[in-house]
């Protein structure tokens, strides 16, 4: 059995979207809620009435809220399905632009660093489930379908969005309601996420998760790359390495890497860590000194340089921002724990 224990979950602070060719502006009407999308939003004003990021009672699966607009920000997220009941996500990958909303949602089969916007007002907030993509769960499911599944046709893409269809979006419905009642949520939602990463598997995109477990093709192999950073982004971690780790030479390694990531390895691993060293902060309580040393920083000085690089405010203020946006008062030092960094 594959074991995927370090793709624990962290706490959401922002999040990401889909590719799409006719991109609404930021000021575009939000669609109006039908009869099912009202009932999701009933359920999820009682599951998660305050804004960022609420974990349910079935681990991996996350209420996400935001009251008001986020501006475009860096942010890092999971392997995961997104699925939104109100609202709209905006997200940057390179040249690349996605947009998710209530007749779309979002899939990312490997971690990816990304910049992203958020429409959302207290009239309309942002309202989202992300559910945890499980890898072993993933696997038995491949086994299950072993006879029914080709290979890719093409090379996948570590992110995409892709309309909802019915039976998904009834899944989610009976998952919100399971997640209601803790009876419920203890016998029935496990099965129902079990249903829903199905159906995503069985979807006209679930080639992209095959493929991040398939170490055939240069996708898996720059997928398993990103497990080992993500597994031991603290360490000692070298582009010579994860390339011979990967089975490629180091040429092909940077060219592929970059293809999935869109930066490249050591950047992606200096990004891990700035964004763990985020969360180490507005979470936990660390100063910058002690979270720089956490995730791997010998030189203070050089983290906070490059930490006001990437999120445009020395690590003080931004603890600060944040903090103001999911209006969270500084918490206690608590022991670290293993687990990704994302994003609301």
């Amino acid at each position: 059995m594959l074991n995927f224990k370090h793709y624990s979950l962290a706490r959401h602070y922002i999040v990401m979207s889909q590719h799409s060719s006719e991109l609404s502006s930021p000021s575009a009407e939000l669609p109006v809620a039908d009869a099912a999308q009202q009932r999701l939003i009933e359920v999820f004003d009682m599951l998660a009435p305050k804004p960022g990021m609420t974990r349910s009672s079935l681990e991996g699966v996350n209420l996400m809220r935001a009251n008001s607009p986020l501006p475009r920000m860096p942010v890092m997220y999971e392997p995961s399905i997104v699925i939104v009941c109100q609202g709209r996500k905006r997200g940057y990958l390179g040249d690349q632009v996605f947009q998710y909303d209530a007749q779309q949602y979002l899939v990312l089969s490997v971690p990816l660093p990304f910049e992203c916007e958020t429409e959302a007002s207290f009239d309309q907030p942002f309202l989202g489930i992300s559910i945890r993509v499980d890898l072993t769960m993933v696997a038995e499911l491949l086994m299950a379908l072993n006879e029914t599944q080709g290979a890719a046709k093409n090379e996948p893409l570590g992110i995409y969005s892709t309309p909802l269809d019915p039976a998904l979006s009834s899944a989610v419905q009976r998952l919100l309601d399971a997640l209601a009642s803790p009876l419920d949520a203890r016998i029935l939602a496990p099965s129902i996420v079990r249903e829903i990463c199905y159906r995503v598997l069985t979807g006209e995109q679930g080639d992209a998760i095959r493929a991040a477990l398939t170490h055939q093709n240069h996708f898996g192999r720059v997928a398993k790359a990103l497990r080992r950073i993500h597994a031991d982004y603290h360490g000692a971690l070298d582009v010579d390495t994860l390339a011979a780790e990967a089975g490629m030479s180091l040429a092909v390694f940077h060219a592929q890497f970059k293809a999935v990531t869109a930066t490249s390895p050591m950047q992606y691993v200096k990004t891990t860590r700035l964004h763990h060293a985020r969360l180490l902060m507005v979470q936990d309580g660390l100063n910058a000194g002690a979270a720089a040393a956490r995730v791997g920083y010998e030189s203070a000085s050089q983290f906070s340089r490059e930490f006001k690089r990437l999120f445009g405010l020395s690590p003080v203020d931004e603890v600060k921002r944040m903090r103001a946006i999911y209006d969270s008062p500084p918490p206690r030092i608590v022991q670290p724990v293993a687990r990704y960094v994302t994003a609301v």
